[in-house]
């Protein structure tokens, strides 16, 4: 294992020229990132999670119930053992000819049958208040860490500047606020990969997950390499949208509208401006041509920017989908779909259907429209599909 560590953590490979890592031990004088820090990430990881869950049950639950937020579920569909059979144990989606021989079987039409499996699908989906006191949680500590980040960001020469990133690289001593920063930033974030599989299920599930690991190496590899001045610009420029958006989603699961509505817009001219503009303009610029231009060619150096590109391919993907809903925003006057990351994966538009011909199989539908949100980006209040 020691070998395998010492292969992986060439200091050919991770420093500049002339650079070894016992240069890059703490002393007296200077203290310098060491690696053994980030072990703290994975108590505290958990000591996040906990506290999300006394937040959001202590806080977060009974603020929404004052708002009014739906506290209850999808409305369940009505007990049936050869249609539950069927649901669990062949298809939560029947296909035509299978919809006319359980119409046959149990002397239902078609259109009930199909009402059925939609509620059963939606009696899976989670109720209104808990994906409010998930997006309070989520604003709560973007909020608290973005203005942690600011505050500490301004009394710095390289947010004005970012050559100063580089300057004297990589013997630029470990501010305390500094090593708080990234410790707690990391510990979210592992938090959030792994609360992501008991969390409200999404349709970019791959995506999401793909960003939280990009995101965790890129903390993990540039506090290592010392490359902590532009990590907490790429962290606290990144905070900046999710903070608009998770209010925009708690505004909409209070069905207030038109405030959801002019968030979500508010948060896909931060988003675009942010993700599309300053971070490119910005970070990668210091990156690829800064970087370059004060410490040479080395090859951890293409290892960061690979990773930096990952997050710009994304950012691009997220905003068509942000200006599309933005765009309907503003022709229809209301949000229709949310656009980005928090549609439930057992979505399932809901459509208005006739009464059924016989009495034993009327169901209701669903009843939750407009209680839906987005890990990205709002659904409309009118929509009877999920974020």
């Amino acid at each position: 294992m020691a070998g395998i560590l010492a292969w992986f953590w060439n200091e050919r490979f991770w420093l500049p020229h002339n650079v070894t890592w016992a240069d890059l031990q703490s002393t007296e004088e200077a203290a310098f990132p060491q690696a053994e820090d980030l072990y703290l990430a994975f108590p505290l990881a958990f000591c996040i999670f906990m506290i999300r869950l006394l937040f959001e049950r202590f806080i977060a639950k009974p603020c929404a119930l004052g708002l009014k937020v739906q506290a209850n579920g999808p409305q369940k569909a009505q007990p049936n053992a050869i249609l539950e059979k069927v649901f669990t144990a062949i298809t939560k989606h029947p296909d035509e000819k299978r919809l006319e021989g359980l119409s046959k079987q149990l002397d239902w039409d078609v259109r009930s049958i199909q009402r059925w499996f939609r509620q059963r699908r939606n009696q899976e989906k989670p109720s209104t208040l808990r994906k409010f006191c998930e997006s309070m949680w989520r604003f709560t500590f973007y909020l608290y860490i973005f203005t942690y980040g600011v505050r500490f960001l301004k009394k710095t020469p390289w947010l004005w500047n970012t050559r100063q990133c580089w300057n004297g690289y990589p013997y630029q001593p470990l501010m305390p606020d500094l090593h708080y920063y990234y410790i707690v930033e990391l510990s979210f974030y592992w938090s959030l990969m792994f609360s992501q599989f008991i969390d409200v299920k999404r349709k970019d599930f791959g995506i999401m997950f793909t960003h939280h690991i990009v995101t965790v190496t890129l903390i993990t590899f540039s506090y290592v390499t010392n490359l902590t001045r532009v990590g907490t610009l790429i962290l606290c420029l990144h905070d900046a949208a999710d903070i608009v958006l998770e209010a925009a989603k708690m505004a909409n699961y209070c069905k207030c509208q038109k405030l959801s509505d002019l968030l979500f817009l508010t948060f896909a001219v931060v988003f675009i401006v942010s993700r599309l503009g300053i971070y490119p303009l910005w970070i990668l610029n210091t990156t690829l041509f800064e970087l370059y231009e004060a410490l040479g060619n080395f090859p951890a150096l293409w290892v960061f920017n690979v990773l930096l590109m990952v997050l710009q391919i994304l950012h691009c993907f997220w905003s068509y989908l942000i200006i599309k809903a933005a765009y309907k925003a503003i022709s229809k006057g209301k949000v229709a779909k949310d656009s980005r990351s928090d549609v439930e994966s057992s979505s399932d538009e809901e459509e208005t259907v006739p009464r059924s011909k016989a009495p034993h199989s009327t169901v209701a539908t669903n009843g939750t429209s407009g209680a839906n949100g987005t890990n990205g980006y709002l659904t409309g209040a009118t929509s009877s599909e999920e974020h």
